[in-house]
């Protein structure tokens, strides 16, 4: 009976060391409530991304992570003297990881929705962004009813794919099977409409202008807009964590006020980005 009870005894102290470890890791994490004293208290904070989102957030020839998200999410910590861990995540899984506590903020590019605001506590808007339609100019789609029939490629979990799917008669009433076809990354998109195995793509201003002239494609490609409305970016949260949310807001407006976001923007974008 003493053996029994003194194994019972070593287990609990060896799950309870466990969960210990796992709490300290980051892998259990309380996400009931305001995190932001448990964040304050640990010095560091952990972010989700796609990191092949260019030039939000996505990996340099050497294998880092780098954006202009990547280096405004580290200034905005760093008023705090918190340490960010960058996360890749899978895009389309992006609200469940924030729930299950995985991370703390989805910080990438992150459009404000009205089907996202009933899931995510989001931040003041620090940039603003559009859907444009890309085409090859050797295809004669110069517009987005020249895609009548066509088929048409989106990222999974995007904003620009909820913007398809919510405005049908944009977009979605004229291609291929009123539906696109999706991929995991804007990367992976890019390739196949290349290799002319899309006809168009839907996807961020932001991406393709940063995309297209880094490899030097921009007189190649059309670039069209069709009325889907300015998208504003924004940090998304838990609903919970109103102070950690405040406090990001806080910090923005001191990087705007001292310089420091003109000088990450004019870094990505060769001029300022804030809203206007």
């Amino acid at each position: 009976m003493k053996n029994k009870i003194r194994s019972k005894k070593i287990f609990g102290s060896l799950l309870l060391l466990l969960l210990v470890f796992l709490s300290s890791c980051g892998i259990l994490k309380n996400t009931n409530g305001d995190t932001w004293e448990t964040i304050q208290n640990s010095g560091k904070v952990t972010i989700g991304l796609d990191d092949t989102f260019v030039p939000m957030g996505f990996r340099d020839q050497d294998g880092y992570l780098v954006g202009f998200d990547v280096d405004l999410a580290t200034a905005v910590f760093a008023e705090y003297g918190i340490e960010v861990d960058f996360q890749p995540i899978d895009w389309s899984l992006k609200e469940m990881e924030l729930t299950n506590g995985t991370i703390d903020l989805i910080w990438n590019g992150y459009s404000v929705t009205p089907a996202r605001e009933e899931k995510v506590l989001f931040s003041d808007t620090y940039m603003e962004n559009d859907q444009v339609l890309i085409t090859r100019k050797d295809s004669g789609i110069t517009s987005f009813t020249d895609m009548q029939g066509k088929v048409l490629g989106a990222q999974t979990g995007s904003s620009g794919y909820d913007a398809f799917t919510q405005q049908p008669e944009i977009l979605k009433n004229l291609v291929a099977d009123e539906d696109a076809v999706l991929y995991s990354s804007f990367n992976e998109a890019f390739i196949d409409l290349e290799h002319q195995r899309i006809d168009g793509l839907l996807i961020d201003r932001v991406y393709a202008n940063y995309y297209l002239s880094q490899t030097g494609d921009l007189e190649n490609y059309n670039l069209l807009e069709g009325g889907f409305v300015t998208e504003d970016f924004a940090v998304g949260a838990r609903k919970t964590d109103t102070t950690l949310v405040a406090k990001i807001n806080d910090a923005l407006k001191t990087l705007q006020s001292n310089g420091k976001f003109l000088e990450i923007s004019d870094k990505w974008f060769g001029e300022d980005v804030s809203p206007k």
